[in-house]
């Protein structure tokens, strides 16, 4: 009955045309601090869901008072651990899967920075955390990246390092894998043919202007990565719904960069999202 459970709500949080998954993420507030595009949390988490993804992370205590309004509209991805401002390579565990089952979400997710002197902890809560969705049909995520100690700032992006964090997620037991984006097709690629599980990629700071996110979500996709899930990008847009209305077309539709920039700034324009 565990692995009945496990595939109902994967199917929510999967694309059954696209075959991908799209996220949206506003559980920074832990790990970075009170971010503007943040504030208020709520109205931010309305402008998303009008947008249509099929997810979003937060943790429980965002969820229990934000998510109430549109419980059903989306999948609820339930954050389980952060690192800190003042500790950013160990990240610490603060929920469990049973919370998840409660909570109606349909996948918890931990995270892990790599490679760094708190790996070995990060390791061993990802294994438990694994034992638990396995007993109760919950999937889960690990946010895993080459962020530790041992790796200076410009190899973060390295394929080999990637490849480590990815193919140690699935050997833990990890459904959906996220990771950086190595910054050319062709390694990331290596990296995906070193994981059977599904990877996806998050936005984080390694794009500079809306052309190369855009971009970058349209390589991944090509080298084939298994969805995409943002936060800072998104939600310090101006117009968020928009944003992530185009997003949702590229990963679902298979949109263009071109078309996508053109329905973006369509968008803008007569904020018609609902016929999106």
């Amino acid at each position: 009955m565990a692995m009945l459970g496990k595939a109902v709500r994967m199917s929510r949080l999967v694309n059954p045309k696209s075959d991908k998954m799209m996220a949206i993420t506003v559980d920074h507030s832990f790990s970075r601090g009170i971010m503007t595009g943040l504030i208020p949390i709520q109205a931010t988490i309305d402008k998303i869901v009008a947008g249509r993804p099929d997810a979003i992370t937060m943790t429980k205590g965002i969820a229990e008072l934000c998510w109430p309004k549109h419980a059903g509209k989306a999948s609820l991805l339930l954050k389980s651990s952060s690192y800190s401002p003042v500790n950013p390579t160990s990240d610490v565990l603060f929920g469990d899967a049973e919370e998840g089952v409660r909570m109606g979400a349909d996948a918890v997710s931990i995270g892990a920075m790599m490679l760094g002197d708190f790996q070995a902890q990060q390791i061993h809560d990802i294994g438990m955390m694994s034992k638990q969705c396995m007993s109760l049909g919950m999937p889960l995520i690990g946010h895993i990246y080459p962020k530790g100690e041992s790796v200076a700032p410009e190899d973060r992006t390295k394929w080999e390092n990637i490849a480590y964090c990815v193919r140690a997620g699935a050997e833990l037991g990890v459904d959906i894998i996220k990771t950086t984006y190595t910054g050319d097709m062709e390694s990331m690629h290596m990296v995906i043919e070193s994981c059977p599980a599904r990877v996806v990629i998050q936005g984080g700071d390694t794009c500079k202007t809306l052309d190369d996110y855009l971009q970058m979500t349209r390589d991944a996709l090509d080298c084939g990565v298994g969805g995409v899930t943002m936060g800072r990008f998104v939600w310090e847009y101006d117009d968020v719904t928009a944003l992530v209305v185009v997003l949702r077309k590229i990963i679902h539709e298979n949109y263009s960069v071109k078309d996508a920039k053109e329905l973006l700034m369509q968008l803008e324009n007569d904020k018609d999202y609902a016929n999106y």
